[in-house]
């Protein structure tokens, strides 16, 4: 039997997934968590086999996230595999969530048939990336031009906000020089000659979120 843990801070989303795995005999769903901290102490509580996490949990981008709470769940000894499930499907999110530990990364539009499988992948201890996820890492590494890296595209992501440099050494715990250099990469690496392109390119290969 494979226990699951659903952490998702939308209760209709953890319903409608509980439903699907309650048709199914060699799973079942040993807990909800609504939030990131309820997820870490549900997690060494329950001793799931798979937790299935959402990356945003809440509009706060200074609180624990799913990423972060993947790479916690995926640094402890006997750590359960992670399943992303998510509308993001930027570049950033999903190599952020990959570096994290998480053993699959599918969308949250995805048919059922397609979630049953990665979470008996992951429960196997196999890799569970949706197809077109796939599809898009190995688009990504075809590609001669670099992809942003998990901090360029935070710190392009404040910038799409409107943030001055020293507003995001404050969010991210940076230097304004830091934040410099990491814009000098990324007009670099996207060949744009301000923030505006920058940020204009970056959401049109997917690099952040638009």
């Amino acid at each position: 039997m494979i226990r699951i843990l659903l952490a998702d801070d939308h209760p209709v989303v953890r319903t409608g997934l509980r439903a699907v795995f309650a048709a199914e005999d060699d799973m079942e769903v040993v807990g909800e968590a609504g939030s990131v901290e309820d997820a870490l102490a549900a997690c060494e509580r329950l001793q799931p086999h798979v937790v299935l996490m959402d990356l945003q949990f809440g509009a706060d981008r200074s609180a624990l996230q799913g990423v972060d709470a993947t790479r916690i769940i995926r640094e402890r000894p006997d750590a359960p595999h992670v399943l992303v499930l998510t509308n993001y499907d930027t570049d950033a999110d999903i190599l952020g969530a990959v570096e994290a530990g998480a053993s699959g990364y599918l969308l949250k539009d995805a048919p059922p048939t397609e979630l049953l499988a990665a979470v008996r992948s992951a429960a196997a201890g196999r890799s569970a990336l949706a197809p077109a996820v796939e599809a898009r890492l190995s688009s990504r590494s075809r590609s001669s031009r670099p992809g942003l890296s998990t901090r360029e595209a935070e710190v392009l992501t404040l910038v799409a906000e409107g943030r001055s440099n020293r507003d995001i050494g404050r969010e991210l715990f940076l230097s304004e020089a830091t934040v410099k250099s990491h814009l000098v990469h990324i007009f670099t690496k996207l060949d744009a000659g301000s923030r505006t392109s920058a940020v204009a390119k970056a959401r049109e290969i997917g690099a952040i979120r638009g």
